[in-house]
């Protein structure tokens, strides 16, 4: 009997160039006739004679763009560097935000071939490139680079390791830079045919100042970590450690290292040690302007090099990336018509600025506003997911389950399509806490940490997280592991009241009031910590700071009650339940109204 064989499949190694317009959406909304008129005449007119000159294949159209194959790399490159720049002087009398511009990725690999599509991962990685890209740019894989380099007339600059939705491996991609190709505008000023991309920065090398050589190694090891470490930050664009360092000793120029490499930061730095002490000095510029945005000194004795490098650049990372996001929020706010990814940034310096009702607030309607214009965008769904659970969790609301139920629900969907976005495992974690799965929490927390160890939020989670499991002692050590990494975190003063909270619990109150004391001088609008605190000098006998601690807790927060405080979904165990008690009795003495008939403790 002969059985039929299966169809073979046919597979070759292709160069795959992805491309689409930017901001496709917002430009059909605001003005459709004429957006779909001049597409269809840059694609006729322009991008398809560019393929089939370079001997591309036109596999299918996408609507705003198009997937092509071509036999080699080098052929891919060049017909996309062409259509490129003819697209940039064709457009160039046009207004910015009427202005078209693609975005092309190319990647070369092994392909399986239909008649009129081909499939694979390496079809998908051409796809993402092309995601990162800056409008009107192109961004290759290494793959393609090395194939490409020095062949096509075009510089490239390192973007480091990216780590891509459903691509199981991190591809290390560049971005094309060139200077100075459009015509001369008016102005008689050449313009730059791609735009810096967002949270675009290089990091210098940083200068040694101790007149000792020998410290160059620890310098340039500053550098090379700093770098790593800003590589992490969801969607930025940091250029590749090799290419930074060919700016080491030279005299520079911010504005043409921008123009050079394409980006919209340019970190410097020194470190100078004198006797058996450190300094670090790190400026944020502005490569546009050259204006300064942010500065930073770190004075350290002098201790293990090693663990003093950790210590700095996880320092560094944090702070900047406060300061990027801020920067691009400013940025943003120029924009009439921003996209998804501006409204993002707005939202996020609205919640790195303070975690109060109005703050939350305002960052969840750019959140919401963002997830309009792009139902898919992980960073919005964590955004709004950290909110939930953030109103949970401080105790300002009465009915905190349909918070964390919508909070968990957006994190699953978020890391569905994200799987490793570490945020979203803390603000998941923080959801399993508040739900009284405190183990699954901390399991969450470590995950987080294990993708970013930079994550000082994630180790105060864990401080809080073991109170709930009985081992409240251990809270201090993990609170004092964020406060290490990120000392001026918007979040220092929730973290010093966990300590407070478990030092309540342990029965230590002279420390309690020590730390929640520090917290509120981090912090004096903190209700919460203000009812613990009346809490422990109740317990220590000091009945009146007890009733003056609620009288000002009240005054910031009229609502909170025993009853609310008692109503939350935290459980534990005995040890947790048992300390709990001894809160709520505390809360009793000093004069915290009880507000309704509670659920027991």
């Amino acid at each position: 009997m002969v059985q039929n064989r299966p169809a073979r499949v046919e597979r070759r190694l292709s160069a795959i160039l992805a491309a689409d317009v930017a901001g496709y959406s917002r430009l059909m909304h605001s003005d459709e006739e004429p957006t779909h008129t001049k597409l269809a005449a840059l694609l006729t007119d322009t991008v398809n004679p560019a393929i089939d000159e370079h001997g591309g294949r036109i596999v299918k159209n996408t609507g705003d763009g198009l997937l092509a194959e071509f036999p080699s790399a080098v052929q891919a490159v060049r017909a996309a560097v062409q259509f490129q720049t003819r697209i940039k002087e064709l457009t160039l009398g046009d207004a910015e935000d009427r202005r078209i511009a693609f975005r092309v990725g190319v990647n070369i690999g092994d392909v399986i071939v239909e008649l009129h599509d081909i499939f694979g991962d390496d079809v998908n990685i051409a796809a993402r490139l092309e995601s990162i890209a800056a409008p009107g740019g192109i961004c290759i894989s290494s793959s393609a680079y090395e194939h490409v380099r020095g062949k096509v007339g075009a510089e490239f600059v390192d973007m480091g390791e990216q780590n891509f939705k459903n691509i199981d491996r991190p591809v290390r991609a560049y971005a094309m830079v060139r200077d100075g190709i459009s015509p001369t505008t008016q102005s008689g000023r050449r313009t730059d045919p791609f735009s810096p991309p967002r949270l675009s920065i290089v990091v210098l090398p940083f200068a040694n100042l101790s007149g000792d050589p020998e410290q160059d190694y620890f310098v340039d090891g500053v550098t090379e970590s700093l770098t790593t470490d800003l590589s992490r930050i969801r969607g930025s664009f940091v250029i590749g450690r090799h290419t930074a360092f060919t700016y080491k000793g030279k005299a520079v120029d911010l504005k043409q290292i921008g123009r050079e490499l394409n980006v919209r930061y340019v970190l410097e730095g020194s470190v100078q040690r004198s006797g058996n002490r450190l300094r670090v000095n790190v400026q944020l510029n502005d490569a546009a302007t050259g204006n300064h945005l942010w500065a930073e000194r770190f004075d350290k004795l002098m201790a293990d090099l090693f663990d003093m490098q950790d210590e700095i650049v996880s320092r560094l990372a944090n702070a900047l990336s406060t300061q990027l996001i801020a920067a691009e929020a400013r940025r943003a706010e120029r924009s009439l018509h921003p996209s998804a990814l501006d409204l993002y940034f707005q939202g996020m310096a609205c919640w790195n600025k303070r975690w109060t009702p109005f703050h939350m607030t305002q960052a969840r309607s750019f959140f919401e506003r963002a997830l309009e214009l792009d139902p898919d965008n992980v960073d919005a769904l964590v955004g709004i997911a950290a909110i939930d659970s953030a109103s949970a969790g401080l105790f300002i609301l009465d009915d905190p389950a349909v918070r964390l139920a919508a909070a968990e629900a957006a994190l699953i969907r978020a890391l569905s399509l994200a799987p490793q976005h570490a945020l979203a495992h803390v603000y998941l974690g923080a959801v399993q806490l508040c739900s009284n799965r405190a183990p699954q929490g901390i399991a969450e927390f470590e995950y987080a940490l294990a993708l970013n160890r930079n994550l000082a939020e994630a180790h105060a989670f864990i401080g809080a997280a073991k109170i709930c499991v009985g081992r409240a002692a251990e809270t201090e050590a993990h609170v004092n592991e964020a406060l290490h990494l990120s000392p001026r975190d918007e979040g220092v003063h929730r973290w010093m009241s966990y300590v407070g909270f478990a030092k309540l619990h342990l029965g230590d109150d002279t420390e309690a009031v020590e730390w929640l004391r520090r917290c509120l001088k981090a912090n004096p609008n903190y209700p919460y910590a203000r009812f613990c605190l009346a809490a422990a000098f109740a317990h220590l006998g000091e009945l009146d700071e007890a009733r003056a601690a609620v009288k000002e807790g009240l005054a910031l927060d009229p609502t909170f009650s025993i009853r609310r405080f008692k109503a939350y979904p935290y459980r534990g165990n005995s040890t947790f339940r048992a300390g709990s008690r001894r809160v709520i009795k505390g809360m009793r003495m000093a004069g915290v109204p009880e507000g309704g008939v509670g659920d027991g403790s």
